[in-house]
């Protein structure tokens, strides 16, 4: 018996309304929850494997061009890093309070790995919540055996009362003593505030109302008065200890019943006690990220709520919420969202002044699932150019000073590595501008335009690999401040690319394929375990799809994104399957439609 494989590589998507240019600045979250390992890490992995997961979550990311990870490190009154207040998280281990052996800190991780990339670290903080009766012991510390007289319960949950001066200096502790040892760039709370049906409160908390009232005479107003008076202590104690850390806040998407016009549903302002629109108009937060996690034209339709938020952001920045779970039916049970709709969304973000940008629920979307192929879609369209995320007005405006010494070094065949010296202080990351000319450029217009920066990354070093054209390339290289200020341009190198130089490969009754999209069918004998592999012109191994893993009889299908193993985009061209069983070996080319 024959089995048949197909491997099939992914072009371009086409997104009619992407006709506006890319920004330079643009937003471009994504959450990783890791309550009940929605994302990472699994609990029952070695430690090694659960950072390789991690470090290859953030390969993905940074390759559809995400720019800033909020992290949950705080999911139940837990800790996914060494905390000097909280047990280590049992999502992490499978026992909560027991560190993971051998030993690691998964934010510190999460932060050196994702500053490495450019990309800022936003540490995602459940404030309230801590226990989801998920039956597993508590630990000794865990404030439901330390404090339960903090605590009130709410059908299987247990949270926090907010209402309680000391709840809310409590949670401040927390997230302080994660900002002084923690290089993180932004704390981020979700919208689980006072708890959602069926297990919304009724009486539990009428005891502190009547010890804590602060003179409030409507226990709904003092609920919600409760949820500011955290937020504006948050914000309080982030000012003054770091101005430059950034303070955010995802509520839910409809924030009243009627409120805009004509949508109705569960709402923020009554359901659960929260009021962004005060936070906006208090200036204690830095950025709102509403989950809109509506298509458009539905009863909560998707342009009047993202027009609505965009009007009342009060100068604040502004993020939108995306449900890229419901595109896919491993992360969403419901009726899914169309092919086409989340690129919609962000376009329509992109196209409003007074929106700067979009958040995707959740990482496993865009890196794992398939998800109505939104990563290529992204890759090779709305993000095809990376971008910085937005400077804030109301924070620091002053420049970095800018790299030196810049250099290349031919590191490969046509591969050039460019280095510089980063300044004293005031930069956490650079971008890299290259651009193709007769002359040397004006550095004020390249830097305009959002397709002549090739990168952002935190490493003084980058590898690329220019294409022979008729002018050479010129690179130059910008510090970037903590509120994404650019500095002045350093000096520019000045590169002449070099035309690959291409060797046979030994094929096996392989016949060249010279077009995108390329499907190429494999006949394979039953019995042995296969492998594929995708190697460039060189012979040199840059993906394994399949590694020794036995197949049952029928056809399989693989997709090849135009990555590499760390999900690095590669430029297009001719590429080669290799597909071994057992002894025998076949070898076809493909052509990647892969695009920079």
């Amino acid at each position: 018996m024959h089995r048949g494989i197909q491997i099939i590589v992914i072009g371009l998507l086409p997104l009619a309304a992407a006709a506006s240019a890319q920004p330079k600045h643009e937003f471009r979250g994504a959450w990783i929850a890791t309550v009940r390992s929605l994302d990472w890490p699994d609990r029952e992995a070695h430690p090694y494997v659960q950072q390789a997961d991690l470090v290859q979550m953030l390969d993905r990311l940074q390759a559809v061009g995400v720019n800033a990870v909020f992290f949950q490190v705080r999911s139940e009154a837990d800790a996914m890093y060494a905390s000097n207040v909280e047990p280590w998280s049992y999502w992490l281990t499978g026992n909560q309070g027991t560190p993971p052996g051998p030993y690691y800190d998964p934010l510190a991780v999460a932060i050196a790995e994702s500053h490495k990339r450019g990309m800022e670290l936003h540490a995602w903080f459940n404030p309230y919540r801590t226990n989801i009766s998920a039956g597993y012991p508590t630990a000794p510390g865990h404030l439901t055996n330390a404090q339960p007289d903090l605590l009130y319960r709410a059908g299987p949950l247990i949270l926090m009362d907010p209402g309680k001066d000391a709840v809310r200096d409590y949670i401040v502790r927390v997230i302080m003593d994660v900002v002084r040892r923690y290089d993180v760039d932004g704390i981020h709370i979700d919208d689980y505030f006072y708890p959602y049906p069926p297990n919304e409160i009724t009486t539990q908390d009428t005891a502190t109302f009547a010890a804590e009232h602060r003179g409030f005479t409507s226990l709904k107003d003092w609920r919600r008065n409760n949820v500011d008076l955290l937020v504006a202590q948050i914000a309080d104690s982030l000012r003054a200890y770091d101005p430059y850390i950034k303070w955010g806040i995802s509520p839910f998407g409809i924030y009243t019943n009627n409120v805009p016009e004509g949508i109705v549903g569960f709402d923020a302002y009554d359901a659960i006690f929260a009021d962004p629109l005060a936070w906006l108009q208090a200036g204690t937060i830095d950025y709102l990220v509403p989950q809109l996690y509506w298509p458009f034209d539905g009863d909560q339709d998707y342009d009047k709520l993202a027009r609505w938020w965009a009007e009342q952001r009060s100068g604040r920045q502004l993020y939108i919420g995306h449900a890229l779970t419901r595109t896919d039916p491993e992360t969403f049970s419901g009726r899914l969202f169309s092919a086409d709709e989340i690129p919609r969304q962000i376009q329509f973000n992109r196209d409003h002044e007074n929106i700067q940008g979009s958040v995707i629920f959740r990482a496993q979307n865009l890196s794992k699932y398939y998800s109505q192929g939104i990563f290529a879609w992204l890759r090779e369209d709305l993000y095809r150019h990376p971008a910085l995320t937005p400077s804030m007005p109301y924070k620091d405006q002053a420049p970095p000073p800018p790299p030196t010494g810049l250099m290349h070094t031919w590191t490969g065949p046509t591969e050039v590595t460019l280095t510089w010296t980063p300044p004293a202080s005031g930069t956490t990351r650079y971008a890299v501008y290259r651009i193709a000319s007769s002359r040397p450029p004006d550095v004020d217009l390249v830097t305009q335009d959002a397709a002549n920066l090739l990168a952002v990354t935190g490493e003084a070093t980058l590898a690329d690999y220019p294409e022979p054209g008729p002018y050479p390339y010129f690179y130059f290289v910008r510090s970037v401040s903590r509120n994404s200020v650019e500095s002045a341009a350093s000096a520019p190198v000045v590169v002449h690319a070099r035309a690959p130089a291409v060797r046979n490969v030994v094929q096996q009754g392989a016949a060249h394929l010279p077009v995108a999209n390329a499907q190429v069918e494999f006949n394979l004998e039953a019995g042995a375990a296969v492998s594929i592999r995708i190697l460039d012109a060189l012979g040199q191994e840059l993906q394994t799809l399949i590694q020794n893993q036995p197949m049952n009889p029928g056809t399989h299908r693989y997709a090849w994104d135009g990555t590499d193993q760390k999900g690095r985009v590669l430029r297009r061209g001719l590429y080669f399957v290799l597909v071994d069983q057992g002894s025998k070996r076949t070898v076809k080319p493909v052509v990647a439609h892969a695009r920079r």
